[in-house]
């Protein structure tokens, strides 16, 4: 039979030792049990645990010195579940702190725990396999400056920002909140010659006419309450370089008067004076509402739209890009990596309830959920439960029948032939328990080449021991991706 899941029980309360032991037995684990922490460590140093799960307070001291020293100097990796009956905010953090990798609350249902210690050995067994694969390829240039993406959608966006560099053309930028209108105006300025001069973005929703043209355009001192000297405006403070102008929808067609006249003179009037400036600055306009409608329905001037949109882009949703979740989950999951030194990574579970969660704040919601989800983790890696909860129930809710999401789990990373033989092979070997003779069945081989293929890719503790050779198996194939048509056994 395939190898049980030994696990390690500390407790001192007797009806919870026998409880947990016969429960977890039940469930497919193999249960030793210590009445002690010291007691359970003793154990950890004489046995190869596959987790280890522990009650807090204990007579001779607590599971925290237990979780301690199993890191520091018995197991590093190993699964530590802490079962607590009365928690605090100060017990959480010494918890975290000392390297446990999550918490249960009594009362608790066995096939909870049962459930929580699976989703962590397999997560220790999905670290295990990536540190023996080689290192990921490193993301494109494009993707040091913020923008992620191998999709169509993306790369057709890619090509109209390299078009636009070359050019001092006015952009409109169109899109969704949250798809990185503005991280598209910077890349444009910073691929331009203008890339040493300055880029300044302004946010246009919510200024009233007077207060978006002082900002704007500058005013003389005394034109309205407030105005106590003169000041210069932000087009002229970004003479040279580039002007993004957000949220335009937003704008009055007063204002929308105002910049046409600049777009078309290159030059400001100060709130309050009559004397015109000669401004080189390019301008770069986003909205997150459809412009063109607008215009239509007569609520923006289609002589700025027109002047405006030169070169548009217009931003794809993360919804119509999901081939990128991953990738940009990895990508922000870096960032935070790289400012908190900790080596950071997805379980599998994780990143399929990203791929399957509709981000309707696009790319700025999975870069915050990202962001608190590493936040929350143990260990470094990043599991189903840390995720916020209305990422992990909607996956929940929508999860793929599990012969689909189990099969998508062998070949969602691109692997290698050589990985994907070791996956298929261990997937092939946990579906007949270890069989290694119905396991040749199903992959069309004979027996020998399997029990080769076994050994090579390091699997034999989840294949049931080898029986005495017999002559049945002696035919062997000259491939291992062969099956052998003489094989009946």
């Amino acid at each position: 039979m395939r190898k049980k899941p030994h696990i390690l029980v500390a407790d001192d309360e007797p009806s919870i030792r026998l409880t947990l032991e016969a429960g977890l037995s039940l469930k497919g684990f193999r249960v030793t049990c210590a009445r002690t922490g010291q007691e359970a460590l003793r154990a950890a140093r004489a046995t190869d645990f596959d987790a280890v799960v522990s009650d807090i307070y204990m007579p001779d001291g607590d599971g925290l010195e237990v979780v301690r020293e199993l890191r520091q100097s018995i197991s590093p990796e190993i699964p530590i579940i802490l079962i607590t009956a009365q928690g605090s905010v100060e017990l959480a953090v010494r918890a975290i702190e000392e390297g446990a990798s999550d918490f249960i609350a009594k009362p608790f249902e066995i096939a909870e725990l049962s459930a929580l210690l699976r989703r962590h050995l397999r997560a220790q067994r999905e670290a295990a396999t990536e540190a023996s694969e080689q290192d990921a390829p490193p993301l494109d240039d494009f993707s040091r400056s913020g923008l992620v993406g191998r999709s169509p959608a993306m790369i057709a966006v890619y090509k109209v920002i390299a078009y636009a560099a070359r050019t001092d053309a006015t952009v409109l930028i169109l899109g969704e909140s949250g798809t990185g209108k503005e991280l598209v105006a910077r890349n444009i300025h910073n691929f331009s010659e203008r890339s040493q001069k300055p880029f300044i973005a302004v946010n246009c929703s919510g200024l009233t006419d007077t207060l978006l043209e002082s900002e704007l355009f500058g005013h003389l001192k005394g034109t309205f309450t407030g105005a106590n000297s003169d000041r210069a405006g932000l087009f002229e403070a970004a003479e040279g370089g580039t002007i993004f102008l957000d949220e335009l929808a937003s704008t009055s067609a007063v204002f929308q008067a105002s910049l046409l006249r600049v777009l078309q003179s290159k030059e400001v009037r100060r709130v309050g004076s009559t004397e015109a400036r000669q401004v080189d600055v390019r301008v770069i306009g986003a909205s997150n509402a459809p412009l063109r409608d607008l215009v239509v329905a007569g609520s923006f001037r289609s002589d700025l739209f027109y002047r405006l949109s030169v070169l548009t882009i217009d931003l794809p949703p993360l919804r119509d890009r999901v081939g990128d979740i991953e990738l940009l989950a990895r990508h922000f999951l870096g960032r935070v990596e790289t400012e908190g030194g900790q080596p950071l990574r997805f379980s599998k579970e994780a990143l399929v309830a990203l791929r399957s969660y509709n981000f309707l704040g696009n790319v700025r919601e999975l870069e915050n959920a990202v962001t608190s989800a590493a936040a929350l983790s143990v260990n470094g890696l990043i599991t189903l439960d840390n995720l916020p909860q209305h990422i992990a129930r909607a996956n929940a809710s929508s999860a793929l029948p599990p012969a689909v999401e189990a099969a998508y789990a062998l070949i969602s990373d691109q692997p290698t032939m050589e990985v994907l033989q070791s996956r298929y092979l261990q997937f092939v070997l946990e579906h007949v328990e270890g069989n290694r003779h119905r396991a040749a069945k199903v992959l069309g081989l004979n027996r020998r080449t399997v029990q080769r293929l076994i050994a090579r890719h390091s699997l034999e503790a989840l294949a049931e021991p080898e029986p005495i050779a017999t002559a049945e198996a002696d035919s062997e194939a000259n491939d291992d991706l062969v099956p052998d048509a003489t094989d009946k056994t």
